[in-house]
């Protein structure tokens, strides 16, 4: 389950009943004949969905309302019964197309369903019909980033910080927006300040350490993945980053290696010949052509005189 998927996942048990703070109400009015509307809250706040759809089934008997059916909505949704969500969600909406909270729950199910374009439809109705709640823009948001469009992101973003300054989810999520389109400060200001309204946020602490990467701030990235694993000891993806920080910064640090000198090569020594030597040496060659030269002679038949074979 992806980070937005995870939000409003969470979310579906807070908004469910349309209570004060979580999420606007509903205009649809519910009543709650028997009670099973209390009940079926208890139960799903317990994460006891399937008899919390049980008694929402009686308050819909006893009173088919558009809230009552948003409310049965938002425990299947929580229940991951995403479909089952979608169709109750329609059914308000049938029931009362001028309700912005059926038009809202049934957009963040197609962004848990990665259905964006029909999810951003519902949402444009949502803040057409309430154009000051801060929920619609932040949820507006995750349909944008589901899209890749991170500047309309930070569009919906800056509205909802507008509307409640005190939204750590919409800080954190301009936050990813922003790294995304490498504004690397602007996202570590963003996870900043998400973390300084609730710090007990692990992914948080790992967004933003993974932001610190991208700038070269090795040692503020590794104080805030060993924080991440403090506050999320089952985190198995922050571990990996950490030791891919910790080898960057003892790169940094390591001592440069000392130079190469290179041996410079030996001349090769130049015939240098003495007077004295050259002399010699051609006194050797006379000496060897005076030799040749009476060996040549001793070789040679001496001349014989003719008249010396007269007989006389």
């Amino acid at each position: 389950m992806n980070r937005t998927t995870t939000i409003i996942a969470i979310a579906s048990i807070l908004f469910a009943f349309n209570e004060a703070g979580a999420a606007p109400k509903s205009s649809g009015g519910g009543g709650d004949p028997g009670g099973h509307v209390k009940k079926a809250q208890e139960l799903a706040s317990q994460g006891q969905f399937d008899p919390a759809i049980a008694e929402l089934n009686q308050a819909i008997a006893a009173k088919g309302s558009a809230t009552n059916y948003i409310n049965r909505g938002n425990v299947y949704r929580a229940a991951q019964k995403l479909q089952e969500a979608v169709a109750d969600y329609t059914k308000a909406i049938e029931l009362d197309p001028k309700d912005a909270v059926a038009y809202f729950e049934r957009g963040q199910t197609l962004v848990m369903q990665k259905q964006f374009d029909p999810a951003l439809g519902d949402l444009d109705k949502a803040i057409e019909l309430r154009p000051k709640e801060a929920a619609f823009f932040r949820n507006r948001g995750f349909a944008d980033i589901g899209k890749f469009d991170y500047g309309k992101a930070l569009e919906d973003f800056n509205k909802a910080i507008e509307l409640d300054p005190k939204d750590a989810v919409s800080y954190e999520r301009r936050g990813l927006a922003n790294r995304s389109l490498r504004n690397y400060d602007a996202a570590v200001a963003d996870y900043s300040k998400s973390l300084e309204i609730n710090p007990n946020d692990g992914e948080t602490w790992a967004r933003r350490g993974y932001t610190y990467t991208f700038l070269g701030q090795y040692e503020k990235a590794i104080a805030d993945y060993e924080q991440a694993m403090k506050v999320n000891p089952n985190d198995t993806e922050t571990p990996q980053r950490l030791l891919y920080a910790k080898s960057q910064l003892a790169q940094r640090n390591a001592p440069p290696p000392a130079p190469t000198v290179a041996a410079k090569p030996t001349p090769t020594p130049k015939s240098v010949m003495s007077p004295l030597t050259i002399g010699a040496g051609i006194l050797i060659l006379i000496i060897l052509i005076v030799i040749i030269v009476i060996m040549a002679m001793r070789r040679r038949p001496l001349p014989v005189d003719e008249n010396s074979r007269r007989i006389r």
